[in-house]
């Protein structure tokens, strides 16, 4: 019977004539990414400079703004609801209010919302142009009168998103999650792109992590590094996914995903497309797609913006089961966004978004799990047959790892070359560290994530999967509103309770394959730069120093 050296020799023989395939692969995406990146960056400049000479509180005295209904859908979010509706009710503008949609929350999401801002029921009548679960019951705030809560049959986010499209009654909504807490001063900076285009019919703003944040009476005042080793990698991945990736797109017209997290539309093209669709779970992207597409089609002048100025902060998962659910979901949602709109695909109707969006969010964000996984695990196979002098060996580490870390180092670098939130010499320190780590051990995983998402969304998996807060409690120094007495004593029980043998193992077998791999890649650096006479052979020198 053959040995597990003969199925790894052949695995390697089936994909070598793919070997240069894998190298290119690796080299063009890294490559785009830098490029957005630096491209980002100087756009970025430029759009700091006008904003130092655009006077917002003019605009106001002018009456030129638009007004504002934020919809936050929640679903058991007890532990963030009343930190993230207090901070949305400190948002500095003239007109807004605020629409919570409980969407059939099984815990105290609603009590505490009736308690904390003493809700009482009332009759509003509805203009129900999109369809949606039933509502139960409709309250207003005798604290606050900009205050609205639904509470509604679960029907998941997006239905829960189209039942406060219904009850709002101003021109722009603001969709953001109810885990999010905005800056006070957000819808003034994303006013900006309504302003200055009419024809603007969304705005994506940033997203940033809240972890190890000082958060004070509801607001971040002072921005903390993460304290878990999955807060700080996913930093940086916010960093160069948000602040410059999207920037990059939106500098070529080209935005594709405005975040669920945080965005602001025109209710009049929302309900012109329908709102947002129930039989998906990425409706933020997919709404976005059917913007652009709905607009091109009908040769209607529109604009879809992101700014990187305005902050939203959120609560990232800080457990690998809940960030590996999470990612699932975001490339099922991906995959099932580009699926529906497959007809934009390399046609030239669509301008730019058809020839050069569409195809790179295809075949690099959709399909690049395959070609990643596979060129992964052949690099690997490689290695375990001894083969350290390889001329691909060589290539793939410096392609996929090396620029992969050179790609996060510079989004890291960027960030502080422009809006440095990150006040601390350490803090910086620390993202630039794990920048570097990302990609060693990480990136494999996070690709096998993405991989299983893929599966599933051919499988046809719908569900969204339960996400779990720890809350902003942990963060907030300065907060009056504390956790009940039932949320501690069920907090107390859940330690009680024993987590099981594989329960404790789970995040071992994550840090076993980071280490591993660690060890694999420092290794090969070695034997590789050895095998190419780029390091002095050790061993002679040693020979040479004790003779």
């Amino acid at each position: 019977m053959p040995d597990i050296s003969f199925y790894i020799q052949e695995f390697v023989n089936l994909l070598e004539p793919f070997n240069w395939f894998f190298i290119s692969y690796f080299l063009f995406v890294n490559l785009i990414y830098i490029g957005l990146v630096w491209v980002s960056y100087f756009y970025i400049q430029s759009q700091q400079n006008y904003s130092h000479v655009y006077k917002l509180t003019g605009l106001f005295r002018s009456e030129l703004y638009k007004p504002v209904s934020i919809l936050s859908p929640a679903y058991n979010e007890e532990a963030n609801i009343i930190s993230s509706v207090e901070a949305l009710l400190q948002i500095k503008f003239p007109d807004f209010e605020v629409i919570v949609i409980n969407d059939g929350s099984t815990d105290s999401t609603l009590e505490k919302l009736k308690d904390h801002f003493e809700l009482y029921p009332i009759d509003r009548p509805a203009n129900l142009p999109i369809d949606h679960k039933p509502i139960r019951n409709v309250y207003k705030s005798n604290r606050y009168t900009e205050l609205l809560v639904i509470d509604k049959e679960n029907g998941r986010k997006a239905d829960a998103l189209n039942a406060g499209v219904n009850m709002s009654s101003k021109e722009l909504i603001c969709a953001i999650d109810a885990d999010s807490i905005l800056d006070p001063d957000v819808l003034m900076k994303l006013l900006r792109a309504f302003v200055e285009n009419e024809n603007v019919v969304a705005v994506g703003g940033i997203v940033r992590v809240a972890n190890g944040c000082k958060i004070e009476d509801y607001i971040v005042k002072e921005v903390g590094m993460p304290k878990s080793f999955l807060g700080r990698i996913q930093a940086v991945e916010y960093l160069r996914a948000f602040l410059f990736g999207r920037v990059g797109w939106d500098y070529f017209n080209s935005l594709l995903i405005i975040s669920g997290a945080f965005g602001v539309f025109d209710r009049e093209a929302v309900l012109k497309v329908g709102g947002y669709l129930h039989d998906t779970v990425g409706e933020d992207m997919e709404l976005v797609v059917r913007l652009h597409r709905h607009f091109r089609e009908e040769k209607e002048s529109y604009n879809i913006r992101f700014l990187p100025e305005p902050v939203c902060w959120t609560e990232v998962p800080t457990d690998w089961e809940v960030l590996g659910k999470q990612r699932n979901r975001w490339q099922r949602g991906l995959a099932d966004s580009l699926w529906r709109h497959r007809k934009m695909l390399f046609n030239p109707r669509y301008g730019r978004l058809g020839l050069l969006a569409m195809p790179y969010f295809v075949f690099v964000e959709m399909f690049g799990p395959i070609v990643e996984l596979l060129g992964f695990t052949y690099f690997f196979a490689i290695l375990a047959l001894g083969n350290l002098d390889s001329t691909f060996v060589l290539l793939f580490f410096t392609v996929a790892v090396m620029l992969g870390m050179v790609l996060s180092v510079s989004a890291v670098l960027c960030e502080e070359f422009t809006y440095r939130r990150y006040s601390s010499i350490k803090d910086v320190a620390t993202l630039t560290l794990y920048a570097f780590i990302e990609n060693i051990g990480y990136r494999q995983i996070h690709t096998w994530w993405r991989f299983k998402g893929l599966i599933d969304f051919f499988k046809g998996k719908k569900e969204w999967g339960e996400m779990i807060r720890k809350g902003f409690a942990d963060e907030a120094t300065g907060s009056e509103e504390k956790e009940s007495a039932e949320t501690t004593e069920k907090r107390k029980t859940n330690k009680e309770e024993s987590p099981s043998l594989l329960q404790k193992m789970k995040p071992l077998r994550y840090w076993s394959v980071i280490a591993l791999v660690t060890f694999l890649l420092g290794y090969l650096v070695v034997e590789v730069l050895t095998a190419h006479q780029l390091l002095p052979d050790f061993t002679q020198i040693w020979d040479q120093m004790i003779s």
